[in-house]
C-alpha cells in the first residue's frame, strides 16, 4: 500500500503526503519505498520533504531503515529496535502521543541501536533511546532526549545532541563525529569511556549556535517540552552541555583549519589535512 501511495512521487518528484497507522507487526517501513527512489532517482534522492508520511502507533523493527534523501516519516507513538537502521539522507521524527502524561526524556520510545550505520539524514527523538544509539553512524544529525548504554560507540561521523543523561560506556570505539551531552548532574565523564575521546566545553560561539539550531529544530518537529525549557533558558544550559570530540579527529579538524587559513578550499584542503595528520602519526609513532 505504502509503495503505490508514493508512486507519484517516486515517478514524477510529485509531492505525497499521508496519515497512516502503525502496528508493531509492520516492520523495514519505508525502505522499499526508498530503494524505489534510489533506483529511479540515484544517490541525490528526492528534494527534501517529497514524501512526508505521517504514522500513528508503535512501529516494528527497522522502521525507515536506509531511507534516502526526500523522505520524512514521522511517529506519533513509539518504535522498536534499530530505527533508522543505515538512514542514508531522510528524516525520521519520533515523538509520544501528545496525549501522553509521563515525562518524556526519562521514558524509552525508541529501542536499541537506533541509526545503526546510518550515513546520512536526521532524526529527533522525543524521548528516550535504548542502548547503542548512533552505534557506528557515520553521517547523521540526531537529536535525542536520553540514551542507553554504549551510547555513539564506534561512531565515525555526524553529530549527535543528548538533552539529558547518557548511560555506561558512551563513545567506546568513537573515532569521527562529535557528540553534545547535556549534564546537569555532573557524573557524565564517569560514564563516557575516554580512551579515544576528550571531554570539552561548548564555548565556541559559532558551535553554540549550530547546538541550538539542533534543538530548536527539535523543538519545532516533535514539540518537545525538554528542548522548550532548554531554549527558554539557553545561557543556563549552555555550561552544561560537555562536548565529545575524538582526539584523532579533534587532529584532523585542526589540520583542516590550518590548511584552510593558508588558501586552500574545499576537497584540496581536506586531502592536505589528512595528509599532514598522516605526518604527524607518523612521526609521533617513530616512522
Amino acid at each position: 500500500m505504502l509503495l503505490n501511495l508514493c508512486e507519484p512521487a517516486i515517478e514524477r518528484k510529485e509531492k505525497v503526503e499521508a496519515n497512516l497507522p502503525i502496528r508493531n507487526v509492520n516492520r523495514v517501513v519505508g525502505t522499499i519505498v526508498g530503494s524505489e527512489v534510489t533506483r529511479r532517482w540515484g544517490p541525490e534522492g528526492l528534494p527534501e520533504d517529497t514524501i512526508e508520511i505521517n504514522f500513528t502507533g508503535s512501529a516494528g523493527q527497522s522502521f525507515g531503515a536506509f531511507m534516502p534523501k526526500g523522505l520524512t516519516f514521522t511517529i506519533e507513538g513509539d518504535a522498536n529496535d534499530y530505527v533508522g537502521k543505515g538512514l542514508s539522507g531522510g528524516k525520521i521524527i519520533v515523538y509520544p502521543p501528545r496525549s501522553s502524561t509521563f515525562i518524556h526524556s526519562e521514558n524509552i520510545i525508541v529501542g536499541n541501536v537506533a541509526l545503526y550505520g546510518a550515513t546520512g539524514g536526521e532524526a529527533y527523538i522525543a524521548g528516550m533511546a535504548g542502548e547503542r544509539f548512533c552505534v557506528r553512524n557515520s553521517g547523521v544529525t540526531a537529536v535525542v532526549e536520553s540514551v542507553g548504554d554504549h551510547g555513539c560507540e564506534y561512531m565515525t561521523g555526524g553529530r549527535v545532541v543528548v538533552l539529558g543523561p547518557a548511560g555506561r560506556n558512551f563513545a567506546a570505539g568513537m573515532s569521527g563525529g562529535i557528540a553534545y551531552v547535556l549534564d546537569e548532574k555532573g557524573d557524565f565523564p564517569r560514564r563516557c569511556n575516554q580512551q579515544m575521546v576528550g571531554l570539552k566545553k561548548l564555548d565556541n560561539p559559532d558551535e553554540i549556535e549550530q547546538v541550538w539550531k539542533m534543538i530548536q529544530r527539535h523543538q519545532t518537529y516533535t514539540h518537545s517540552v525538554r528542548a522548550a525549557v532548554i531554549l527558554q533558558d539557553w545561557e543556563k544550559f549552555v555550561p552544561q552541555f560537555v562536548k565529545v570530540l575524538p582526539k584523532d579527529y579533534e587532529r584532523v579538524l585542526n589540520s583542516l583549519e590550518r590548511v584552510q587559513r593558508s588558501g586552500l578550499g574545499g576537497e584540496d584542503a581536506i586531502m592536505a589535512a589528512f595528509q599532514e595528520n598522516a605526518r604527524d602519526v607518523s612521526r609521533i609513532g617513530g616512522g
